[in-house]
């Protein structure tokens, strides 16, 4: 019952919203395929409310209402919450994550966090041979701490979306007729004529396995097929993480001369290339985001190292 309760509030806030643009849209065209849009959350809406017991008047959260503001005007340009035709009928939808982006992330986490912790350390002038089992010690805690934390964050946001992908599978079982003339809207909202939007509509549903394929993408914006594997990003973070955390810790392991000199420089070596990476990410320049991650790093070690320094144990 109160799945279907949320359902209900879910359709009826989407009608709010189609409304609010509709009222806001100044071209009578699309003016008029959001009032269809408002219409046929409407109708879910009404069929969802015949199984529960007891209607409650809708209100709009406060962030409809402010979504709503955004659409007639009366919050300045520039407000981060939605305006696109894409995002009214997507309300559903969701982030993504992947094992690659983990990896990334896991190599940096190690990196920065085993670099700051040997700088530390070496600043208070401790034996070579502590700065190993310290460095060892943190390299496995944080290993298994990253990875216990992105499987737990996988395994939720895959869950989240294979729940959503079942309620939309539920809507298409209850009410295929209104599912198809939500995506045809869907469609028409993004340049297809809504009478050709019809009819490639209508075909899908005659699939059901397909007709929820494309709902979960057009509607959730999700993709059924990579939803994420909370083992495979688990690993991929643990083995990043201990890549990224050995590094600073070569030098003490091998018992080579100046091993700060050292861990300081192959450290740095590498927060300038996951700096370059992760610029893969954000669209940025990768020597731009290579000396960023250098500087980042640079003073966050410079500054464990200053604080060790204040606890020399060789003068104790």
């Amino acid at each position: 019952m109160e799945d279907t309760l949320e359902r209900w509030r879910s359709e009826k806030t989407a009608a709010y919203l189609s409304g609010a643009v509709a009222s806001a849209e100044h071209d009578p065209g699309k003016a008029k395929l959001f009032r269809e849009m408002a219409d046929a959350a409407e109708t879910q809406a009404a069929i969802l409310a015949k199984d529960l017991e007891q209607v409650p008047e809708f209100q709009p959260s406060l962030r409809s209402r402010l979504t709503a503001s955004v659409y007639n005007g009366k919050l300045p340009a520039g407000h981060p919450w939605p305006t696109s035709v894409e995002q009214v009928g997507g309300r559903h939808r969701g982030l993504g994550g992947g094992t690659l982006r983990a990896s990334v992330f896991g190599v940096n986490d190690g990196l920065v966090s085993n670099t700051c912790l040997v700088m530390g350390v070496a600043g208070a002038a401790v034996e070579p041979g502590i700065i190993l089992i310290t460095g060892v010690a943190r390299l496995l805690a944080g290993a298994f701490s990253m990875a216990a934390g992105e499987f737990i964050s996988m395994l939720s946001q895959k869950e989240m979306f294979e729940y959503q992908i079942g309620q939309e599978k539920d809507e298409l079982e209850r009410y295929p007729a209104e599912e198809a003339e939500e995506l045809a809207l869907i469609y028409a909202a993004r340049g297809v004529p809504l009478d050709e939007a019809r009819k490639i509509t209508k075909k899908l549903m005659q699939n059901p396995a397909q007709a929820l394929d494309t709902l979960a993408r057009e509607e959730l914006g999700l993709n059924p097929n990579d939803l994420g594997s909370p083992i495979g990003a688990a690993l991929s973070s643990f083995i990043a993480f201990c890549i990224g955390a050995s590094l600073p810790l070569i030098p003490f392991l091998f018992g080579l001369g100046h091993g700060v000199l050292i861990a300081a420089s192959l450290s740095g070596a590498a927060l300038f290339a996951v700096g370059a990476t992760l610029s893969l990410f954000s669209g940025k320049g990768a020597v731009l985001g290579g000396l960023r991650m250098l500087l980042i790093g640079a003073i966050a070690a410079g500054a464990t190292y200053g604080i060790g320094s204040l606890f020399n144990v060789a003068a104790l």
